[in-house]
């Protein structure tokens, strides 16, 4: 149990370099619309993994406001650039998500650092939108 609540605090002081400069912003893109009231939103998230870090996994996790059911969350990693992972993520009940990945490996006495350095991340969620605020 203690190595459990040890992991979990690491990866929560993993990120808190992340989350000081942490740069987020909604942007409405009308071409991404699917139906007339569920629009996709797309937030960025920056996120910095030390070269000496030494927990195994990293996290997404957010909440949807207003989601559209039966749609997941896309989470895309960037590294300048080119893309690193992509993955689909359920919405729980209550609107959360959350994505876990390796960011740390070892093969046999190998220490391998699957994620190292300055990654841009794109959320997009789908959600529903009064019909007053969709642009055309």
């Amino acid at each position: 149990m203690k190595y459990v609540i040890g992991m979990a605090m690491g990866i929560f002081l993993l990120l808190i370099p992340s989350l000081s400069s942490v740069s987020q912003g909604v942007q409405w893109d009308p071409k991404l619309t699917t139906d007339n009231n569920i629009q996709l939103e797309k937030s960025i998230v920056y996120m910095h993994i030390t070269a000496d870090n030494k927990l195994p996994f990293g996290s997404v996790w957010g909440k949807v406001i207003n989601g559209a059911p039966g749609y997941p969350v896309v989470i895309q990693i960037y590294q300048n650039g080119k893309p690193v992972n992509f993955a689909q993520v359920d919405v729980k009940n209550d609107g959360s998500y959350d994505y876990y990945f390796r960011i740390r490996d070892v093969e046999g006495d190998k220490v391998i650092n699957v994620f190292q350095g300055d990654y841009t991340v794109d959320i997009f969620k789908t959600v529903y939108v009064a019909p007053s605020s969709i642009v055309t």
